[in-house]
């Protein structure tokens, strides 16, 4: 699978049901092992800006967890891997900020204050006619793909 079928592959997954969160890394899972239910597992909470919190995009909290799969420090006392791991995260942030102007979900979606609700909204045509997810899918799955490519170089 090329990368930009993975990344087509996520918006896929996000216009089938799937959250921000889950959809950027289950189109990744299968290179780190894992299979499709675990991936979107893990992956679950991290939709709707955390829990549907409305803070942090769950599409960049996707990358961010794929970042942890890449290059995370399993050594509770390697700060060097530690360090290294989070100058990815910033790097990744900083592009998805750069790309979309912001990483707040509140703010990606022009709300005032978040919603306060659990329940996830109807997947309609409408849902996907407001808001800008399936695009921030895109962007995190994108800017995770070309990290990897550049990577492999």
């Amino acid at each position: 699978m090329t990368m930009k079928d993975r990344v087509e592959k996520a918006v896929e997954l996000f216009k089938s049901g799937y959250n921000c969160s889950q959809s950027v890394v289950a189109a990744f899972a299968d290179m780190y092992g894992f299979t499709q239910e675990q991936a979107l597992r893990m992956s679950a909470s991290f939709g709707g800006g955390i829990g549907r919190m409305r803070q942090t995009c769950g599409a960049a909290c996707g990358m961010f967890l794929l970042a942890g799969l890449e290059k995370g420090a399993v050594d509770g006392k390697d700060r060097e891997g530690k360090a290294a791991n989070y100058a990815l995260v910033q790097q990744l942030a900083e592009e998805f900020r750069k790309r979309n102007g912001s990483m707040i979900c509140a703010e990606l979606l022009g709300l005032k204050k978040p919603e306060g609700s659990s329940t996830p909204e109807a997947r309609t045509e409408q849902y996907y006619a407001k808001r800008p997810c399936a695009k921030m899918v895109e962007e995190a799955a994108a800017i995770w793909a070309e990290y990897l490519e550049k990577q492999r170089k």
